[in-house]
């Protein structure tokens, strides 16, 4: 089979899906806007689910978008919307050049105590990724060029977990991530509000008759520097760049844990960048403390990524090679103690799925009953 009919075909397959995509999502807005993306299912709320997907382009405007334009994921904090608690968007895009999108994930906003569990990073970085690939997608269906290895995320506190699990759900696709003040693992702390540890709680229980039972699945997965799913990630081929920025006094999101997936991803050969912050740092302007707000969340990005984000010098991180949404397939596997987590992108955007080895288990991410 010669090459240039392998090409035909594979723009005709390419067309071909998103003419698909194209039926039921919007349009690319042509400046700074907004749209409702369609979303993956929700087993504790079992019905019709969409996000608000926030654009911020280059200049305010998609005619801006060129070959050298990249894509970036700005995700806000728990209970949060738009772009609280984390970078802003319009100075992301005028800076780094990049189309930056904000995402009002799974349960954006406040929560309440009678709500079902906090998701944690499961389907909240499904959306992002899935918000992600819709400005991807939008581009290719116009047309228009742009920096694809040029990939980024970042996000604070409950953002900063969010984009963690991108990197984890998305694991060849992104070329750098800077979690600021992120959650690293659902700990039995923080699942179940223990005392005497963190001040978060996700409302589970551990009472497996409980309709807010935590799996040990559901659990594992979200244990970002798992280390044998750091080492998963890096046979997958993950290259992301991942600048960890974090106090040595946050009392919300424990310091412990960020150091400990630092070095389980670091023995991985993975590649971490950690900033833990102490009093020496404070300067002020950029950091303002040691404690879990840190200071700038905007500023934080520019002192320790610009040299990584911005589009020209010697440390512009570019990624090589296609990414997930490109390669189509069903190989990003997470084992867990009774099954694994399958992330396919055999749809172009992420579609999660848990295989339980264990009968009952085969049904999705958490067991609501």
């Amino acid at each position: 089979m010669n090459e240039g009919y392998c090409l035909v075909m594979g723009l005709a397959l390419l067309g071909a899906c998103l003419a698909a995509h194209a039926q039921s999502w919007p349009d690319l807005p042509e400046k700074d806007g907004t749209v409702m993306l369609p979303a993956q299912e929700w087993p504790r709320q079992p019905e019709p689910r969409n996000v608000k997907v926030y654009v911020a382009y280059p200049g305010g405007a998609l005619e801006n978008v060129t070959d050298k334009t990249g894509l970036m994921l700005d995700l806000h904090n728990w209970g949060g919307t738009h772009w609280s608690g984390t970078a802003d968007p319009v100075q992301l895009a005028n800076r780094y050049h990049v189309a930056a999108i904000c995402v009002d994930y799974l349960q954006s906003g406040p929560g309440k105590p009678e709500h079902p569990p906090y998701d944690f990073g499961y389907l909240q970085a499904l959306d992002a990724l899935r918000a992600l690939y819709f400005v991807w997608y939008g581009l290719e269906l116009r047309g228009v060029p742009f920096a694809k290895g040029r990939v980024y995320a970042t996000g604070g506190s409950g953002g900063g977990n969010v984009t963690l699990m991108v990197n984890k759900l998305a694991p060849r696709t992104f070329a750098c991530c800077i979690d600021k003040s992120g959650m690293a693992k659902l700990s039995d702390d923080i699942a179940f509000h223990l005392p005497g540890g963190s001040t978060l709680n996700a409302r589970y229980s551990s009472d497996p008759d409980s309709d807010r039972y935590l799996t040990k699945d559901d659990q594992a997965l979200r244990f970002v520097g798992r280390p044998d799913h750091a080492k998963t990630m890096k046979a997958l081929g993950n290259t992301a760049k991942l600048i960890v920025v974090h106090g040595v006094d946050d009392a919300s999101c424990p310091i412990e844990d960020a150091r400990e997936m630092a070095a389980h991803m670091q023995a991985a050969g993975l590649d971490v960048e950690p900033h833990f912050i102490t009093p020496e740092n404070v300067d002020g302007q950029v950091i303002k403390s040691t404690a879990h707000a840190l200071g700038d969340r905007t500023l934080i990005v520019f002192k320790y990524a610009d040299k990584y984000l911005l589009s020209e010098g010697p440390d512009a991180l570019v990624r090589e090679g296609p990414s997930d949404f490109e390669l189509r397939d069903d190989k990003v596997r997470y084992q867990t103690p009774n099954g694994c987590f399958v992330i396919s992108y055999e749809q172009g955007f992420p579609v999660g799925r848990f295989e339980g080895a264990t009968p009952g288990r085969a049904d999705g991410a958490t067991r609501p009953r």
